[in-house]
């Protein structure tokens, strides 16, 4: 026989358990590609923007070294490895997200030209990028963390592009 106290464990239990096959769920969601080394590219890329959207210059330095590294084992990623270069090579967070602009851009060109094998992508835009010129980047979320304005104007921006 059950008592109560086994009866709400088990729904403890279940409950858990529906949340971590959720959890691994969205995980799944984050998009790869058939060419692997333009997925390990974009997956440097994503902590470079991470990295920007927290406002911590030394590891947007880290993250876009390696990008460059990872960039050079894609076919037509010459002009992208340029852009992380400078990413990397800024002296200040404001002129490594003005970098970051065209590493994002080229990015793209990449990604759309690439296959997703699964998973969604998004190209977002803000407006106010750049002292007003606008700016473009990749995400893997839709909802919108703004890499150039950081936690000052973090959801400044709109979905512009949905890439699956």
């Amino acid at each position: 026989m059950y008592n109560l106290q086994n009866v709400t464990r088990m729904k403890t239990s279940l409950l858990l358990f529906v949340a971590l096959v959720l959890s691994a769920t969205a995980f799944a969601q984050a998009p790869s590609f058939v060419d692997k080394n333009i997925g390990d590219a974009y997956q440097e890329y994503v902590k470079v923007k991470d990295a920007l959207i927290a406002s911590k210059s030394a590891d947007a330095k880290t993250a876009a070294t390696s990008l460059q590294k990872k960039l050079a084992g894609v076919a037509s990623a010459k002009s992208a490895a340029a852009e992380a270069s400078k990413v990397s090579t800024a002296a200040t967070l404001d002129a490594q997200r003005l970098a970051f602009s065209s590493l994002s851009n080229e990015m793209a060109k990449l990604v759309k030209g690439a296959k997703l094998s699964s998973g969604t992508l998004y190209v977002d835009y803000c407006p106010m990028a750049n002292n007003n010129a606008g700016a473009f980047w990749l995400s893997n979320d839709k909802a919108i963390k703004n890499p150039y304005f950081g936690d000052k104007m973090l959801t400044c921006g709109m979905v512009k592009e949905t890439l699956q």
